[in-house]
């Protein structure tokens, strides 16, 4: 069998493996899945009249959930990486990649495997919380088969860059506890984000924290893509940022998990 060969059977291989972990043990997945819906739940039910109100909508339910879920919908993201870094961590600690490393399998497929795993896990996750969103009332009429399909790549894309870095956080961290506090930001940050209120509805000292980091732009994009509304410079900006977090957590990850000793 050629390199090339090897590398994606044993990267399936470890993509399989992963995947078990995660039906044999759904707890974790499970609650970080249940956050994003009760946050939907409340702030669409309880805060929902009172939000819209305040960001000059009128005290419109229906029309705060449409704003909101977009924002919903990546945090969803960022919680399920929280998993991949603890997942991460768990082999780094628990002696299994010291097995592997004296097995002829290809090197980059433990990463591999994770990294695809959690990808198809977060967007599972996006599926289930957007059925949730779909069950209370979300509608997208005025999104085009494009605008879904570029609302679908974006969301991989994001998922991607996100993951690696988790796994780079979960290389660094000495416990699973360690490798989930380390990833909270994934989950803090969104909140920041214009995620539930417009950048120009918060403290002008407070919107340049809101409006540089990742989830801004790429919420700014997803809710353009879905309901219609103008993307302006967030879509670029958010495909930048997806990209730099890629490449940025690929290499952090593969030169920690290289530089480790056989």
């Amino acid at each position: 069998m050629s390199s090339l060969s090897l590398a994606v059977r044993d990267s399936a291989t470890m993509l399989r493996r992963n995947l078990l972990h995660a039906r044999r043990y759904p707890s974790m997945t499970l609650n970080l899945l249940l956050t994003p819906i009760m946050l939907l739940l409340l702030f669409v039910y309880v805060f929902g009249d009172v939000m819209s109100a305040g960001i000059g909508g009128g005290a419109d339910r229906s029309a705060y959930l449409a704003y909101v879920v977009p924002g919903i919908l990546l945090m969803t993201i960022g919680g399920t990486v929280v998993g991949t870094a603890v997942s991460v961590s768990n082999d780094m600690t628990e002696g299994i990649i010291a097995r592997f490393r004296t097995m002829a399998i290809h090197r980059g497929s433990v990463l591999i495997g994770h990294v695809v795993g959690s990808v198809l896990q977060s967007i599972l996750s996006v599926v289930l919380v957007g059925a949730v969103a779909v069950a209370v009332g979300f509608r997208s009429t005025d999104a085009t088969v494009l605008e879904w399909l570029a609302a679908f790549g974006l969301l991989v894309l994001f998922a991607m860059a996100l993951t690696w870095i988790a796994v780079g956080m979960g290389l660094i961290s000495p416990n699973a506890e360690a490798a989930g506090n380390n990833a909270l930001p994934m989950i803090l940050l969104p909140l920041l984000s214009s995620a539930f209120v417009p950048v120009d509805a918060m403290p002008g000292w407070f919107q340049p924290i809101a409006e540089y980091q990742p989830f801004t732009p790429a919420i700014e994009t997803l809710r353009g893509l879905l309901l219609g509304s103008e993307i302006g410079d967030n879509g670029w900006i958010a495909i930048v940022w997806c990209l730099g977090l890629t490449v940025l957590g690929y290499f952090w990850a593969t030169s920690k998990f290289n530089r480790d000793p056989n």
